[in-house]
């Protein structure tokens, strides 16, 4: 078994699933789709990576302090559906019951709680994210990659440094200067209006990091972009500011707790019996056996 830690952004996945999947439902009626989507996954990358420990972390009900900072901060994303809001809740008590180890914290994010948890354990040992969110694109180095789902939920691409100089045009160092510069439409942080991403990959590639870029606005040309900077100057640094992943969570951080070997298989067992899952039980039955959980 590779020593290696799998954080999982619990909401991100479960979102794709709901999206993906097919609308299932338990016995009882009850909708299942993406919480067998979200096991489905879970067992993928147990089978592909082998990790030996193991977190998933969730996004706490309402605001966070990026809403303190920002009013407008996610204004535009839709409700969520309450089909997909009950199997969050159903995931959640699935995975607490089968002593699957959890996270997350009012006032925060679960980007802030991965982070939080890479910048503390990343040195003793290596860490893949589950994430559909590209701003986390901002932890990567040589002891931490990403994993993106693709095509629905059947693939996904491991990104590292180099995956994220290909992709955006910079490095992951300089993804919130990026997001600074140009914004984000998903999150509803304005950036420079005008500067779109070849524009920001450009001043960043020449300049290194906003800092410089305002430093030496008398070497930025053409004079349209200079203005632009100028005039919104503040919605620059309020989304970088926002773009920011917080890694001082006040959160107890413990690789003990994220082992797979403590993982109840029994109860998952009995969950999914519950639910109908019956592909379920087979990969439970097999992964399980190939980690030693049984």
């Amino acid at each position: 078994m590779k020593n290696r830690l799998i954080i999982i952004d619990g909401h991100a996945v479960l979102h794709r699933a709901f999206h993906a999947l097919p609308a299932l439902t338990a016995p009882g009626g009850q909708p299942t789709g993406a919480v067998y989507g979200f096991f489905k996954m879970i067992f993928r990358l147990w089978t592909d990576f082998s990790p030996d420990h193991f977190l998933v972390t969730l996004d706490a009900s309402g605001p966070n302090f990026r809403h303190e900072k920002f009013v407008g901060y996610q204004a535009k994303r839709p409700k969520a559906d309450k089909k997909l809001i009950d199997q969050i809740f159903l995931t959640k008590q699935i995975l607490d019951q089968a002593n699957v180890a959890t996270s997350q914290k009012v006032g925060y994010e679960a980007d802030d709680i991965i982070g939080t948890v890479v910048k503390k354990v990343k040195k003793k040992i290596p860490v893949l994210i589950v994430t559909g969110d590209k701003d986390l694109m901002q932890l990567v180095d040589n002891r931490v990659n990403l994993f993106l789902p693709r095509n629905g939920l059947s693939g996904g691409q491991i990104v590292d440094s180099r995956f994220v100089k290909k992709d955006l045009g910079i490095d992951p160092g300089q993804v919130i200067d990026y997001k600074g510069l140009v914004g984000d439409n998903s999150d509803n942080y304005p950036g420079a209006l005008g500067i779109g991403p070849k524009i920001g990959v450009k001043l960043l590639n020449c300049f290194g990091n906003l800092e410089a870029i305002y430093n030496k606005l008398d070497q930025v040309e053409p004079l349209s972009v200079k203005e632009k900077l100028i005039r919104y100057r503040r919605d620059v640094f309020l989304s970088a500011d926002l773009a920011t992943i917080c890694c001082r969570v006040p959160i107890r951080v413990n690789l003990s707790r994220y082992r797979v070997d403590q993982i109840d298989t029994d109860q998952l067992k009995s969950t999914f019996q519950t639910l109908g899952f019956r592909s379920l039980l087979v990969d439970l039955e097999k992964k399980a056996k190939q980690m030693n959980l049984f």
